[in-house]
């Protein structure tokens, strides 16, 4: 079994260059991560101008991190949700069907 190379993509982070291998057809993932990614660091950059370097990139994946959890938290409350909407038809069905 020989395994494949996994190509070298190169992006730019606060000005920086970095080399980052990306799994075989995640090149896209790793594109909109970066343009993500830095798009935090320009919204994070604007409301804290006097930030630099490491204090910034820590400061905008922590609020990245910040909606990641909020997300979570919807789309749990959502499952919840449907789930209990399911459960409901499925107990008006067992009811129509066991009054005939």
């Amino acid at each position: 079994m020989r395994l494949q190379a996994q190509p070298i993509n190169v992006v730019s982070i606060l000005g920086a260059d970095y080399s980052i291998k990306a799994p075989e057809g995640q090149e896209e993932t790793l594109s909109q991560a970066v343009r993500m990614l830095n798009t935090a660091l320009a919204e994070t950059k604007r409301q804290y101008p006097t930030l630099i370097g490491d204090k910034l990139l820590v400061l905008a994946a922590l609020n990245l991190c910040s909606k990641q959890i909020e997300l979570q938290k919807e789309h749990q409350q959502t499952l919840a949700r449907t789930q209990a909407q399911i459960d409901a038809t499925v107990d008006a069905i067992s009811r129509t069907i066991g009054d005939q």
